[in-house]
């Protein structure tokens, strides 16, 4: 973990806009696992997985922050679910993104690559991110905002799940969006540490006018799934 952070804050920050999810209200409650399971396995559900991945993948903006907690939480208990899962063709995107400024020809291939990244891996933040600027580049204004309202709500969905305190720890199911969570704060990860209990700690720099050391994370349901695939790693 201490290594995937270091190779983490080494990329530039792609942030949100406050406001963006200051429009997407939402209660803040714990998420309990063993409910999220019963209900995305219910065929009677409206959570029942394969509906929610139809309609994240049709576009749907209807889709409640709660859909998005479940769709999110419920997709660790997905045959394919990798907590440590890296597209093949996100480091081709990075690349091709940090080339600035771009050609069109350029820009076709970040979103072709991009798009293909996303296929692999569902919540890749920072490709939806580097989705989302492309789709702005080429004018494509309606899919990018409607890539951005996927994002919002991603986010929205897992600051839900608690404050970002040790107490109420944010619940993450990938190490990367840890530090998603924190860019989109506005504040710069300084430091990682495994605090024991399934509790990570982001410490970050300071903010002007801000009290705030760092933010924790709860990432014990993604390590008993790591610790059940990947028993010798």
């Amino acid at each position: 973990m201490k290594r995937l952070f270091y190779s983490i804050i080494a990329i530039v920050a792609l942030t949100l806009t406050l406001p963006a999810l200051a429009q997407s209200k939402f209660q803040v409650h714990k998420v309990d696992f063993d409910h999220v399971k019963q209900v995305i396995e219910n065929p009677k559900s409206i959570y029942y997985f394969p509906k929610l991945i139809k309609s994240y993948q049709s576009n749907d903006t209807s889709m409640s922050i709660e859909a998005y907690r479940n769709l999110y939480y419920g997709y660790t208990f997905q045959e394919d679910y990798n907590p440590f899962r890296e597209s093949v063709y996100s480091n081709v995107v990075e690349q091709l993104y940090y080339k600035q400024p771009h050609s069109r020809a350029e820009c076709d291939s970040i979103e072709k690559y991009a798009e293909l990244s996303l296929d692999d891996n569902l919540f890749d933040m920072n490709q939806m991110k580097f989705f989302i600027y492309v789709l702005k580049e080429k004018k494509k204004y309606t899919r990018a905002a409607i890539r951005q309202f996927r994002l919002d709500r991603l986010i929205a969905a897992i600051m839900s799940s608690g404050k970002g305190t040790k107490e109420e720890p944010w619940v993450v199911i990938t190490p990367e969006h840890e530090y998603n969570i924190v860019n989109f704060l506005g504040y710069v990860a300084t430091d990682h540490q495994d605090v024991g209990d399934g509790l990570e700690y982001v410490a970050v720099a300071p903010k002007e006018g801000k009290t705030t050391q760092g933010f924790y994370f709860d990432v014990s349901r993604m390590m008993t799934v790591a610790a059940q695939k990947f028993p010798d790693k």
